[in-house]
């Protein structure tokens, strides 16, 4: 009988034993639990404070990039304004068809040997000597652009000169069109 009390005493010994463990690994696991969730947390902020100061950065990396074009824009304008009052504009052609040049031209050898730029102030003309100023007037509109003469072409009877695409968007009323009827005129200076 002793044998078998003492093998209750020690069954409820180990019981409570057990008993009180569980509790203690539950505050344990919870332990974990909180810390692995803070930790979570942690990283969720910093990947937001990342993403936040990359779109900073790239916002303030554009935002530079637009003033730059603009002061550029700017001193063209400037310089263009001190050049145009030593030159004086001498008719060249009324009611002459002008069209642009095509993407695909962009990067090219012109027949001067400059390189094509879609996106500067150049022209494609028959006669007119390379290097050439001409100043380009709509005629529906009023608006003008200056280019250089830097190619020949365009190699059609009706169109008289082919402008870079820039050049062209900026005098054109009717963006979707591919021909504007303009006026030209050669800069000459002054004497």
């Amino acid at each position: 009988m002793e044998l078998y009390s003492y093998i209750i005493v020690v069954c409820l010994f180990f019981t409570t034993s057990f008993i009180e463990k569980k509790p203690q690994q539950k505050e344990k696991s919870k332990q974990k639990e909180k810390t692995t969730q803070a930790a979570q947390k942690e990283v969720q902020n910093k990947e937001k404070a990342t993403t936040i100061a990359v779109k900073e950065t790239k916002e303030k990396v554009e935002a530079t990039l637009k003033v730059d074009t603009l002061k550029v824009n700017l001193k063209d304008v400037v310089t263009q304004i001190d050049t145009l009052e030593n030159y004086s504009f001498k008719f060249y052609k009324k009611n002459a068809h002008a069209s642009y040049y095509h993407q695909k031209f962009h990067g090219r050898r012109t027949a001067s040997g400059k390189k094509f730029d879609n996106n500067g102030y150049t022209a494609a003309h028959k006669k007119l000597p390379f290097g050439t100023k001409v100043k380009v007037t709509n005629e529906a509109n009023g608006k003008s652009v200056i280019v250089e003469v830097t190619d020949r072409g365009p190699f059609s009877k009706v169109r008289e000169i082919d402008l870079t695409k820039k050049a062209f968007m900026e005098i054109a009323s009717n963006k979707n069109s591919g021909v504007v009827i303009v006026k030209l005129e050669v800069m000459e200076p002054k004497k």
